[in-house]
């Protein structure tokens, strides 16, 4: 059983990761701190990222990072989903996406499958789209070549 301040938390923040062969959950703060080292690093000057395509199509807009439930209510018509990975929760954003590119993720990850239900392009597995791109940049998404630059 979880207390029910550690359930608050793990609503609004929380991932399952394997650390040193042992599965752990973090949440709340602890959680937002790992968040930052993900999402903040030096290889913000990268101009290019490469990635697998997930469903193909070439298409620019502007990026709008979703790191949890609540930064869904950024993403606006048009606009280019970048994640970690994708949940279900995330679907009302990627409705209105143009396009989807995240850090992790396989053929049959999340972002992979709602990209192809969605025939909208997407680029899994870049590593570090988190890290380099930011809110309000403008990109061309390349899901014909896994490619995303920044314009």
């Amino acid at each position: 059983p979880i207390t029910k301040k550690e359930l608050t938390n793990r609503k609004k923040y929380f991932a399952t990761v394997l650390l040193k062969d042992k599965y752990a959950i973090l949440s709340g703060k602890e959680w937002q701190a790992k968040l930052k080292y993900i999402t903040h690093s030096p290889q913000k000057a990268t101009k290019e990222i490469k990635g697998n395509v997930a469903f193909p199509g070439k298409i620019k807009g502007t990026v709008k990072v979703v790191l949890s439930g609540d930064d869904i209510k950024k993403v606006k018509q048009g606009d280019i989903l970048v994640a970690v990975m994708t949940f279900p929760n995330f679907v009302s954003a990627m409705e209105k996406a143009a396009a989807f590119v995240t850090n992790e993720g396989g053929i049959l990850c999340h972002a992979a499958i709602v990209s192809r239900e969605m025939k909208k392009p997407c680029i899994i597995a870049t590593k570090i789209a988190t890290q380099v791109l930011k809110d309000g940049d403008r990109v061309e998404v390349d899901a014909r070549k896994g490619i995303v630059k920044k314009i």
